[in-house]
């Protein structure tokens, strides 16, 4: 019992937290979120409200990844959440892109 070591690498451990991290900071941009579309302007906001879809996917995300429900069978899911994400802000870039063509 006495040599047993055991060993923590920086990658295991930053793995094992940054999750609870992540979604820590990710209620700090959700306050944001809800504070700045309140707000009564006449702001385009329909690129925001994309943007903000990518963020609540990327929760759903890390809450999978923090209740461990994928298996080296499902690891893949991973990569659909990622991809819906860019999906969602490349989608979020063009609505600004043809608003921007019609104003000017």
């Amino acid at each position: 019992m006495a040599n047993v070591v055991t060993t923590w690498y920086i990658g295991q451990s930053l793995g094992i937290a940054a999750p609870y991290y992540n979604l820590a900071l990710v209620i700090v941009v959700l306050l944001l979120f809800w504070k700045f579309l309140k707000i009564p302007t006449k702001l385009y906001k329909l690129p925001w409200k994309f943007l903000l879809a990518g963020v609540l996917v990327f929760v759903l995300e890390e809450i999978v990844v923090i209740a461990g429900l994928l298996t080296e069978e499902t690891h893949f899911v991973v990569g659909f959440f990622e991809m819906v994400i860019i999906l969602l802000f490349i989608y979020m870039l063009l609505l600004q892109k043809e608003y921007i063509k019609h104003t000017t």
